[in-house]
This record gives structure tokens, C-alpha cells and sequence, in this order.
């Protein structure tokens, strides 16, 4: 006899054939799914994915770097780059265009086509020199490098920065918002506000550029409110979801933080991917030091794009391994 599916999958496979998300009640029956069953979860995200994401079971690759690193005043808990931490990072002020070229040219020759330009502090809510050397960035890139996707990561922005990113070719700018935006002062940070980074995505969805904003699994939260926070992902209408899964640091608060079974992190993709299914999911930061062997069953539990190449204070992965991970991913779509 062939065993049957958990009931409450068998619901979530209308996904498949109409293309609309489950609803909240379903997506928290999903979450208190038992162990046994993800793997059945897994499936019907991978099929959700390949048939109705709009990258229609391709990889989406990007690659970022670090321009302006440390001293940041915001108090986020996981974060090295805090100064309200004790984290031992490389400290600089914002590097030069020739160092965002370099770096640029170097991973565009490797076949990653989106490229962020990442910045540490709160943000640029009004122009200033600083933004306007950005700027000039974005503008140096679009010129030597044709082709490549240039995006940004700057922290919080106000009307003019935001049409200022709009008029000079942003493809997509990174904002997240962690958590269940409920929680965001005591899981996060409480030096700004969540809301102040839920108004810069709509200013930057009201000057048309595309949004990649998404959190991370391992900060405290409960699976309950890991689903809230995808809701709150698809109320703001994100592109791109970037997942991450805690990489605790020393010298931050959240250095002990246990980590979360591997179960759980699959469920959590691909409970994503039903809410989500026509977004890119790109797995982030904890590939290569939490889920190690397990990394590609992310990329096969709703996942269909990642980060390469390294993060912001810690090491990532190589692109040339990556490549072969999609390669190979690719054939079970």
C-alpha cells in the first residue's frame, strides 16, 4: 500500500496547480508538521519552484562586498559590525571606485551577474557626500561592465535617496527586516525602528526598484513567528527573499545562540516557497558553517538562488563550487 500524504500536504498541493500561496492557517499547520513528513514538504517546494518561480528552476547567483565596514551605531545583536559589540572585524571608511571595480570585474568574470555594493550605519536618509560617491559607483560599474546587475545594501533611505538609487539603474537594493516585524526591537536592534526600514522599501517600490529583503532563522524566534515574518515578506511585495540562518559571532549577543535543527531550517524554506512561489528564495549566510553537507537540500526544499563568494565580515563560499552545486541542482528540475 502506498502511504499517504500528511493531510495537511495534500491541502498545500494546490500550490502546484494554481500558483496561489497558502494561507496563514495552512503555512502554521505546515510548520507543526512532524519530522518524518518534511521531506514530502520538500518535494512539493522544489515541483512549487520549478514550475511557478520566475526563475523557472534556474539559480539566481549574486555576489556582494563589504565597502564600508564597522563603527556602525545601530545596536543589531547578531551583528560583527556593531559598535555597541565586541566582534573583532576589519574597520574601514568607504573604499574607493577602483576597489568596487576589482572586485566587481572579478566576480563578473566568474559568471555572477549581480553584484551588491554594502555599506555599514544606519543608512542615507538624506544626500551627502558619501551617497554621492556611491552613486558614482553605480555609474562606474553600469559603465565598464556592461551586463552586470549592480545593486546596493545602504540601510535606511529617504525620498531623494531612493529616486536618486532609481535614476542611476539600481536593479535590486537589500533591506531586510530579520524577524516578525512584531519582534524586531527585542530580537534585533532597538536603536531604530522596523518600521523605518518597512517605509524605505515602499519608497523604493514607489520609484520601481525591485526589493530583496528577507531575515534570519536562528535569532530566538519561534516557527510561529519565522511565518509571520514571510507574510510580512508578501504584504511588502519583496522580489528576492534572502534567507539566512544565524552564524553566531563572538563578541555579539547572540554568540551562544544554539542552532537550529536542520529539520527545521528545510521546513522553514519550504514553508518560504508556498507563501512565496513565484519570488526568488536565495539561501544567504550559514550555507557552508551550519548546513555544510546539507546545503543542497535547501536548493532542492524551495530555494533557488544564493549568495557567493563571501559575506560581509566572514568567509563564504567559492563560486566555482557553487556553480557545480547549481549545475547539479538544476538536474532535478
Amino acid at each position: 500500500m502506498t502511504p499517504r500524504l500528511h493531510p495537511d500536504i495534500e491541502k498545500a498541493y494546490r500550490v502546484l496547480d494554481t500558483g496561489e500561496p497558502v494561507d496563514f492557517e495552512l503555512a502554521s499547520a505546515l510548520g507543526r508538521l512532524p519530522d518524518a513528513d518534511v521531506l514530502d514538504l520538500l518535494s512539493l517546494a522544489n515541483k512549487v519552484k520549478n514550475r511557478h518561480a520566475m526563475n523557472g528552476g534556474g539559480v539566481h547567483a549574486c555576489s556582494i562586498m563589504n565597502a564600508k565596514s564597522g563603527v556602525c551605531g545601530e545596536n543589531c545583536r547578531f551583528c560583527a559590525q556593531s559598535k555597541h559589540n565586541e566582534a573583532s572585524i576589519e574597520v574601514y571608511g568607504l573604499v574607493d571606485e577602483q576597489a568596487v571595480l576589482e572586485q566587481a570585474r572579478r566576480n563578473f568574470g566568474q559568471g555572477i551577474g549581480h553584484f551588491g555594493i554594502v555599506t555599514s550605519g544606519y543608512g542615507y536618509p538624506k544626500p551627502s557626500k558619501e551617497f554621492d560617491r556611491i552613486l558614482g559607483m553605480i555609474d562606474l560599474l553600469h559603465r565598464e561592465l556592461p551586463g552586470l546587475q549592480v545593486c546596493a545594501s545602504l540601510g535606511v533611505l529617504g525620498a531623494e535617496t531612493a529616486a536618486a538609487l532609481a535614476s542611476h539603474g539600481i536593479a535590486h537594493y537589500n533591506i531586510n527586516i530579520q524577524v516578525d516585524p512584531v519582534r524586531y526591537g527585542e530580537l534585533i536592534a532597538d536603536t531604530h525602528t522596523v518600521e523605518e526600514r518597512m517605509e524605505t522599501i515602499r519608497l523604493l517600490r514607489s520609484n520601481g526598484i525591485s526589493v530583496c529583503c528577507g531575515g534570519i532563522i536562528g535569532t530566538g524566534e519561534s516557527m510561529q513567528e519565522r511565518i509571520a515574518l514571510m507574510f510580512a515578506l508578501r504584504e511588502l511585495d519583496v522580489t528576492v527573499i534572502p534567507l539566512n540562518v544565524l552564524v553566531p559571532i563572538d563578541g555579539t549577543p547572540l554568540e551562544g545562540a544554539p542552532p537550529v535543527p536542520v529539520p527545521e531550517i528545510v521546513r522553514s524554506f519550504a514553508i518560504c516557497r508556498l507563501v512565496h512561489p513565484d519570488r526568488i528564495i536565495k539561501f544567504a549566510a550559514g550555507r557552508e558553517t551550519v548546513m555544510k553537507d546539507f546545503q543542497g537540500l535547501l536548493m532542492l526544499a524551495g530555494a533557488d538562488g544564493f549568495l557567493t563568494g563571501g559575506y560581509l565580515t566572514t568567509r563564504g563560499r567559492d563560486t566555482t563550487a557553487d556553480r557545480q552545486l547549481a549545475e547539479q541542482v538544476a538536474m532535478f528540475a
